[in-house]
């Protein structure tokens, strides 16, 4: 469901936006869930910000420093 919360736009303003999220949706949908990334992804730092996996534990802030 999609709720405006401020302003008023206009019919057409709403039919383009909801069709940038439909298109996006069905983007999302059409990639397998398994498949590989392609190697231009790789490198994406909006990946690993996206899995949300990384979180500090108790002793994180000794693993800052790794000497060489």
């Amino acid at each position: 469901m999609i709720k405006v919360v401020r302003g008023n736009p206009t019919p057409e303003e709403l039919a383009a936006a909801l069709a940038v999220v439909r298109a996006r949706a069905a983007a999302a949908s059409a990639v397998p869930s398994g498949a590989p990334l392609p190697p231009e992804q790789w490198s994406d730092p909006g990946r690993i910000a996206r899995t949300g996996s990384l979180r500090p534990g108790p002793r994180a802030w000794a693993r800052t420093y790794w000497p060489a």
